[in-house]
Order: structure tokens, then sequence, then C-alpha cells
């Protein structure tokens, strides 16, 4: 296509691209320059990926001159090409070619992922498809919050060389992930128990955290604090640079934090890990954490030594559990209200596999409900053992809290049991951190509690019993 540039049409496009190169150098416009560009917001540059906005004023003066440049190239481009009959053919090809291209580009959804990577046996929340063309994994996460209804979010996990798929509506990391943030003490266990935890950059309260690579490693500033909820410090965040981090939602998606990730640049999904009926069931979502870490087998092979443990201790328990089965009490009031758990909660349902029955069965739905104090002392009046008595560590702070509690029978027994004999220096629980992807310990401790004799051992893991007294580290069950 040389030729072309000795045509005497060519002169008639030089002599006007002279004309615009003139209007180019104009008073009002020596501002704008070639790479006028600037953030878009006055964070500083290293807050944001190459993310950057024409200066508004510049791009107004430049926008005129720019249009006027395309339409000039335009009118005398197909003013050469209308006049070459012989390559008409080829020009028929080429924007062929682009409609074709265009064509191409199509969005894409998660319907596009096809193949079963990992469908969970117990979870409900997630599941993880593949698909043909490359080692592209796509996680669905499903319902992560109380009251949600058909809510999908997708988290597209790029490796080998993968692309993502133009219009797919999802978040999108490389494996393996090097730097995670987790807003809940639960996502720390998940990592830590395939011996992935130092690729954890951020949590959420670390003064809450168990964990032990945690609290070693936060004085060295490998492991920050980003704060809570909607007061998450996002300075700290953008400066921190995280590959992905791992939200939980209460009653809905947080769109103040999840707006600001999206400026930011940093990837997110919601873990709906605590949305699970089944204690199996929250623990199977490490397998999201293993996809994360491209540790894909090993940490299937985690978790089926866990539901083995599990089914194996509860299918013993059935055989040699009391009967009747004791009754049993969950929580304390908070503010002058009890919350009792659903009857389909996992709590609920660890409580029955271990041969305990809960002992309020009015609620079937998939929240807590409060229930007024006196209700519950009733409740609490027709319990064998009462669990999970929020802060109280003695049967003196449980009793301060309401002198009736005094006459409950389980506190006239002394079977009061406490889920915090794991607990930091500022109150945080291990029971909510590790128990989480633990089950089979939970389960093994409270069938100590109700059926000790099907139990391999009194002593207990996460639970303690409260008594009038601060229990002494070596005490047990048995000691009561």
């Amino acid at each position: 296509m040389y030729h072309l540039c000795t045509t005497a049409a060519f002169q008639t496009i030089y002599q006007k691209r002279k004309i615009l190169d003139i209007r180019l150098n104009i008073k009002d416009f020596p501002s704008v320059g070639v790479t006028r560009f600037e953030l878009a917001t006055t964070r500083p540059p290293d807050a944001y990926s190459n993310r950057a906005e024409l200066h508004p004023v510049a791009f107004r003066s430049a926008n005129i001159v720019y249009f006027s440049q395309i339409v000039t190239f335009l009118q005398d481009f197909f003013l050469i090409l209308s006049s070459m009959k012989r390559f008409a053919l080829l020009i028929a090809v080429f924007f062929g070619f682009l409609a074709s291209g265009c064509g191409s580009s199509a969005t894409r959804s998660a319907a596009d992922f096809t193949i079963e990577v990992y469908t969970p046996e117990y979870a409900s929340g997630f599941d993880i498809r593949g698909r043909d063309k490359d080692a592209a994994t796509l996680v669905t996460v499903r319902n992560p919050w109380q009251g949600a209804g058909n809510v999908e979010q997708h988290l597209l996990i790029l490796r080998e060389g993968a692309k993502a798929p133009a219009g797919l509506d999802a978040q999108v990391v490389k494996a393996p992930v090097r730097h995670v943030v987790c807003m809940s003490s639960s996502h720390v266990a998940m990592f830590d128990a395939l011996g992935e935890v130092r690729r954890i950059s951020g949590v959420s309260g670390i003064d809450y955290i168990s964990n032990t690579y945690v609290n070693e490693h936060r004085y060295c500033g490998e492991v920050r604090d980003v704060g809570y909820d909607t007061n998450l410090n996002f300075e700290l965040l953008a400066s921190m640079r995280p590959d992905l981090v791992l939200l939980y939602g209460v009653t809905g998606e947080n769109t103040v934090v999840t707006g600001k990730l999206r400026e930011l640049g940093i990837p997110y999904i919601y873990v709906g890990d605590y949305m699970e009926e089944s204690p199996l069931g929250k623990a199977e979502w490490l397998m999201v954490a293993a996809e994360l870490c491209n540790v894909r087998d090993k940490g299937a092979e985690t978790f089926r030594g866990i539901a083995a443990r599990y089914n194996a201790l509860k299918t013993r328990i059935a055989g040699a559990a009391r009967s009747p089965r004791p009754k049993v009490m969950l929580n304390t009031p908070y503010r002058d209200t009890w919350f009792m758990p659903s009857s389909r909660s996992f709590m609920v349902r660890l409580i029955e596999d271990a041969g305990g029955e809960y002992v309020y069965t009015k609620n079937d739905s998939d929240t807590s409900v409060a229930v007024d104090l006196e209700e519950a002392y009733l409740l609490a009046s027709a319990a064998d053992t009462w669990i999970n008595v929020g802060p109280c560590n003695t049967l003196a702070e449980l009793t301060a809290q309401n002198p009736k509690f005094a006459d409950v029978p389980a506190v006239r027994n002394r079977q009061v049991f406490n889920n915090n004999r794991r607990q930091t220096p500022a109150g945080g629980s291990d029971f909510w951190e590790s128990g989480v992807i633990r089950p089979d310990l939970v389960l093994h401790d409270l069938c100590a509690v109700f059926n000790p004799q099907a139990a391999d051992t009194a002593e207990l893991y996460y639970y303690k019993p409260v008594s009038y007294t601060h229990l002494r580290a070596h005490e047990t069950c048995a000691d009561l």
C-alpha cells in the first residue's frame, strides 16, 4: 500500500494535516499536551492501579480538535478508497473481518464453566467449576448472608496463563494468591488447616485472633489489622495491595466496603461459611481457600479426614447415647434479650449428633429469634445442661446476671459449660476460629459433656466446665 503515498489525493491530505498541526498550537490548548492525565481522586497514586482520567478542563478543548482530526481523516480516507475499484474486494473482506472480530467479543456468563471441579457434599453455599479451554476455575457463592434470596457472586481464579473472558460478572484473581486479607477469624483457620497461613497479610480485629502465626507476625508488620466493617482502614489496604479480601455479611452486602474495594481495584468475595447449617458444611469451605492456594488435592484430603472422624464419632455416640437424651439450653441474655438459634442451626446439629436434645423447638427458621427473659428462664429450668454462656467464666459471674439462675438445675448440678477454654487475652474464642474447621473436635467435647461413656477421653479442647472458681489448667469434666 506504500504507492498510495505518491498519489495526488495524498497531497491534499498532507496539506490539510499541516493546517491541523497549526490548530494544535493555538493558545487555548498548550496546557493539554500529549500526556495530560491526572488521577480521578486526590488519593496518593500508589493507592490505585494504572487507572487515570483525562483532565476535565483540558479534555473539552482537546475533544474539539481531536474530533475535527478524525472527521478530516475519514473523509479523505474514503475518498481515496472509493477511487480504487481494484481494492473493492479487499475493502469488503477487511470490514467483514472487523465485524466478525467484534462479534467474537460477546460477553460470557458463569454458565460457560461447565466442568465440575468440586461439588460440596455437605455445604450448600458454594461450588467450583472449570472449562475445557484452560485451567481457570470459577467459584460461585450463593446466599452468603441472612435473608439472602437467589444471590450469587462469582470469583474467577486464573492460572497457567488463562485470560478472563470479556464481560464475565466476576471478581478476578490469579492463583496462587500471595496476600489475602481475612475479615473473619474462621477464614484464618481455613488457611491454617491447609498449611497456607503465611499467605495471610491482614485480618480484622487482630487482638481476637488465636492463630499462632498471626500473633507472631503482627509485631513485625507482616500481618496487619485492617479494622472492622465500615471502619476499615482503606489507606492501609491500598498500601498493602492484597490479592484478595475475604468478606462476610450479616444481613446483606456492605456496599460502602465493596464500592471502595472496587474503586481501589482490590478483588473481594463474600464467604458464607457461617450460613451453613451442617457443621461439616461449614468446614467444607476450606476447599475455597485450597483453590485459591493451588492445593486442591491437599484440601480434599484434609476435609475427608475431618469428615471421617466426625462421622465415625457420630455413629459411636448414636449407639451409646443416654436415653432419654439430656436437654440442652444455649446462650445467656444480651441487653435483656435472649437469642435462641434455629433448630436447623449448626450448633443444634452438633448437640443432636453428640446425643443431646435442644430445649427450644419453636424456631425452625434460618436465623436466631429473640425470646423474653421469663420464657428463657423457664427453658433454662427445663434443661439438664447449659452451654455457651457468653463471657462467664464462673457460676458466680453467671448468677450475677440474674440471681434466679442459681435455682436452675444445671447450675445447681454444675452442668454448665462454656466454649471459651481457648481464649485470647482480649476475649476472642478459638471456638469461633479453628472450631469452625474442626467440628470433629467440637463434637468430641460435647460428647464428653452429654455422653461421657462414648467419648475417648474426658479431656476437653474448646469447652470447659463453669464452676464457682476459675478452672485450673489440668481439670477436666471428670473433676466435677
